[in-house]
């Protein structure tokens, strides 16, 4: 017990007992709520809202709006929320973070605070982890929503843009974090208001909260699109790579992830590549290829990190284990592994958009979550999301019995006791499950079991279509179950079997449709007669079933429940408390123990020479183990070490995302106004007198005589924002007199304005504002690419100040304002030639404006990563305007920023805008 608990007692005790007092509330109205009819109870779903809008809170209807849930998962559902999940639903309404065992209805519990948000009309997403369990839940749930008045939709891989709109504009919206999040970056890349998918971010609950927040954090969400790059580097590397040796030639750095050549390594790279210097900076492409080559080869693995299917690399998630369809590597490793793997080496990737999870979460109005384990990372959730983790009590007693880790000195030793051990538990009729952490490890146990006899499944990501009925199985009598880290997360393992996902494979033996399949499951009565009698089919086959499957569940729980066996620790505590949360479910029975070997990765890299030493003391056999609680200690420091590195890389991670993310918001929140019509003239206009202030400015400065100015440089000047222009070259010794600098800016400005009014009057008022922004958003589209290149390229580089004493991370947010700040000039300017020299053409649609930056966007869309952006409604004529005359690229200096209009260092005295920067 910690000294603050001392003092003030077990807060989380305190907390629970103080919401209990709002459930207490909740579950007064039982009685009441039992006895109003359907049609009375689905009247109160329009009258919380009238309450609302006349001005009560969330907060005051809270606990009839939960009891009206309550009733109506027991009418729909045939299921009743405890007490317990009343306390988490409080938890989840309040904006953080419900931790509750596995088994205990975290999907259930969603409900009550899903229920309440949704009823001010704005919008609540319920996030999970992947596509299965947000379908499963959008139809389970969906069924009291759907009775209760509201309406569900559901956002996951494969939903066209027209039923993903109608999701997102549903009262309650499940998807998964990534579809989410990409439809955000996407909303803010489309060229039409008609187009945007999502509505303003509300309020959010995460399902496996710790899983989204923490494991997924370190990678951010980018779309990309084609590069030009030849892919040919790829494989020549690869090649030379394989003539290398290991140590002579290159060294790995597995706790780091890193890998260098030697210098035999770089002699040898010399000599394959024909360079005479290596190191040499436009020897850099090479370098970079190499390394990629390297790391592909040295520290991706097979089977662990990504699998081969249908000639494509996909990733496998290391926390789930799950595959990552659509996602790549960045930075050149997908192409690397791609050419190490000798399949299709696709071009590079261009960054479009980009954004972390991080950043996107914390978007929302009120953000919640709910996990099985999140205590131990309650400092992170509390420092970067504002959320506390509030530990919900079981409804019942945890009878699971947590053995010791059972340690052995190799591997071989330890997976042959691993074998040893299921065929033993196996022979008595006890279920097992083996949870691995990738997919290689599951198929060696398998292949040990199959010599052996032992019948079993095997879940990892090559067989994850099989999922649910593997789950389904895996607490029968006799059943012997190996699976990756994705064992069933987010689904229970019922011991004896899963009754109700058996009745529902009976009913499509029988042929009825899913429709009525997922409607028969429910509580709910239907006009439809056919529906009804499956209805009726599904309870009588469910009734049969149940009583089936009783006498098996008594003797499974007579065997000591589910067995569960961990083949290693997985480098995050959380990973394994969620691997022994699939046993000992609702008061439930089970056994749980973990095989280390000290050649594990998580023991070889952080498990330090200590462990080591006092095995070697005890000269164990390579069959014998031990199981000592100290040993259990220093694993989990070993754990601790890894949890405590991975929170550095996720603090980097957004460190950096956060300079990126101030400047993401303005140029969001600008394109926004623009999309939502804002009308732009006074903005086009200000634009203008800003540029052509800043083109008079190096003339009068010069002197403050104006026979001295120099005319003929103004008026080339102002030409190139117009050609309409036409100033004066010559003035007479009057005009001159009567000239001032304020004067020559207004004259400037008013001809300017003329010119414009003159273009307005021939393309049409209307015309003129629609093309107005559509100029505006197709230059910020393509100058807001090259900026997040840039940003890249500046991040990939800037670690290196650190060896100059300065701070990284301060030097990227300064160099990073500054870039944004010649962006946010570049696009005035852009913006406003464009707009002086557009020409009225031909009828067309919105979309084939501006050719020239339609071509440059769209030759980075990736059909494989980015939904192709539809062109709607049409323009009465077409504008044009003149290509941009190069692309910006970003300039690394290596003396300080020359202001436009400071004098210049050549030492002319003019401005250096007017002067050597007269190019730039």
């Amino acid at each position: 017990m910690g000294l603050m608990e001392k003092i003030f007692g077990d807060l989380n005790e305190k907390e629970v007992k103080k919401i209990g007092k709002i459930v207490d509330q909740v579950e007064a109205l039982d009685e009441q709520m039992q006895a109003l009819s359907d049609e009375e109870l689905q009247a109160k779903t329009p009258e919380f809202r009238e309450r609302l809008q006349n001005g009560e809170t969330l907060d005051d209807i809270l606990p009839e709006a939960f009891a009206v849930c309550r009733e109506g998962a027991w009418r729909s559902l045939g299921m009743k929320h405890f007490r317990v999940q009343l306390i988490g639903g409080v938890v989840l309404h309040q904006g953080r973070i419900s931790e509750m065992k596995t088994g205990e209805g975290k999907t259930l519990v969603a409900t009550l605070a899903a229920y309440l948000n949704a009823l001010e009309g704005k919008g609540v997403h319920v996030i999970t982890v992947n596509d299965y369990l947000a379908k499963r839940d959008a139809e389970w749930m969906g069924k009291l929503y759907s009775f209760l008045g509201l309406t569900v939709g559901c956002v996951i891989h494969g939903v066209d843009n027209e039923d993903r709109k109608a999701a997102y504009n549903a009262d309650i919206t499940y998807g998964t974090n990534n579809e989410f999040g990409f439809d955000y970056l996407r909303d803010n890349m489309v060229t039409y208001q008609e187009e945007l998918m999502q509505r303003e971010l509300n309020y959010a609950i995460i399902d496996e909260v710790d899983s989204i927040l923490i494991d997924e954090a370190r990678t951010p969400l980018i779309i990309s699109g084609r590069g030009s790059k030849s892919t040919d580097l790829y494989k020549t590397a690869d090649k030379f790579v394989t003539t290398l040796t290991k140590e002579a030639d290159f060294t790995v750095e597995e706790k780091d992830q890193q890998v260098s050549l030697t210098d035999e390594g770089v002699e040898k790279a010399e000599a394959f590549f024909k360079v005479d210097n290596y190191g040499d900076p436009e020897n850099m492409e090479i370098n970079h290829h190499v390394l990629q080559a390297l790391k592909a080869r040295n520290l991706m693995e097979r089977d662990v990190d990504y699998i081969v299917k249908d000639g494509e690399i996909v990733i496998v998630d290391e926390f789930t284990g799950r595959l990552m369809f659509g996602r790549r590597y960045s930075n050149g490793l997908h192409q690397a592994i791609e050419a190490k793997e000798r399949v299709l080496v696709r071009s590079e990737s261009k960054t479009l958009a980009t954004i972390t999870l991080q950043n996107y979460f914390r978007m929302y109005q009120k953000l919640a979550g709910m996990t099985g384990t999140a205590k131990t990372e309650e400092d992170e959730f509390r420092d970067i999301y504002n959320m506390d983790v509030v530990v919900i009590p079981t409804n019942m007693p945890i009878a699971r019995e947590d053995l010791q880790d059972s340690v052995y000195q190799t591997e071989r030793g330890k997976f042959k006791a691993i074998a040893n051990r299921v065929a033993e538990v196996h022979t008595t009729g006890q279920p097992v499950l083996v949870g691995t952490i990738s997919i290689e490890k599951s198929e060696l146990i398998s292949e040990m079991l199959k010599k052996r006899g032992v019948k079993h499944n095997v879940l990892n990501a090559k067989q994850h279509d099989k999922e649910a009925e593997i789950v389904a199985d895996a607490g029968r009598l006799g059943m012997v179950t190996i699976a990756t880290n994705m064992a069933g997360r987010g689904t229970d393992i019922i011991l004896g079997g899963n009754p109700e996902f058996e009745a529902k494979k009976e009913m499509q033996k029988l042929g009825y449709s899913d429709e009525a399949i997922s409607f028969a499951s429910s509580f709910v009565k239907s006009n439809d007669p056919e529906l009804n009698e499956a209805r009726a089919k599904f309870k009588e086959i469910h009734e049969n079933l149940k009583a089936e499957r009783k006498e098996e569940q008594q003797k499974v729980v007579e065997l000591g429940g589910l067995c569960i066996i961990g083949t290693e620790r997985h480098e995050s505590r959380r990973i394994d408390n969620q691997l022994r949360g699939r046993s000992g479910r609702q008061g439930d029975p089970g056994q749980t123990q973990f095989f280390i070997s000290l050649e594990d990765e998580l023991m070889r890299l952080f498990g330090g020479e200590r462990m080591q030493k006092i095995v070697d003391r005890m000269g164990l056999e390579e069959d014998e183990a031990i199981e000592a609680g100290m040993l259990s200690k220093s694993i989990e420091g070993a754990q601790k070490k890894v949890e405590g590195k991975n929170f550095g890389i996720r603090k980097y991670v957004l460190q950096y995302d956060n300079v990126m993310n101030k400047q993401r918001e303005i140029i969001y929140d600008e394109r926004r106004k623009v999309l939502f019509g804002e009308d732009l003239r006074d903005y086009i206009i200000n634009m203008a007198h800003s540029i052509l202030n800043a083109i008079v400015d190096p003339i009068v400065v010069e002197s403050k005589f104006p026979e001295e100015w120099d005319f003929e440089t103004l008026s080339k000047n102002l030409q190139k924002i117009s050609d309409k222009y036409r100033g004066k070259l010559q003035y007479t010794t009057e005009e001159l007199n009567g000239m001032t600098e304020e004067s020559l800016r207004q004259s400037v400005c008013d001809e300017f304005d003329e010119i414009y009014a003159e273009k307005e009057a021939e393309i049409g008022s209307e015309q003129m504002r629609e093309v107005e922004r559509m100029i505006l958003l197709r230059v910020v589209d393509n100058l807001w690419m090259d900026h997040i290149d840039a940003m890249d390229q500046l991040k990939s580089g800037i670690g290196l100040r650190a060896l100059g004493q300065q701070d990284p991370a301060a030097a990227y947010a300064k160099e990073g304002f500054d870039m944004f700040e010649q962006m946010i000039s570049a696009i005035q300017e852009d913006t406003v030639k464009y707009c002086y020299n557009v020409t009225v053409e031909t009828k067309t649609e919105r979309k084939a404006i501006l050719e020239a930056g339609e071509a440059k966007k769209s030759e980075y869309i990736d059909d494989d990563m980015v939904r192709a952006m539809q062109g709607g409604g049409e323009l009465p004529e077409e504008a044009q305007v003149p290509e941009r005359e190069a692309k910006q690229q970003t300039v690394r200096r290596d003396h300080p920023k020359v202001g436009r209009n400071d004098l210049c260092p050549c030492g002319s005295g003019k401005k250096y805008k007017n002067c050597c920067g007269k190019n730039e």
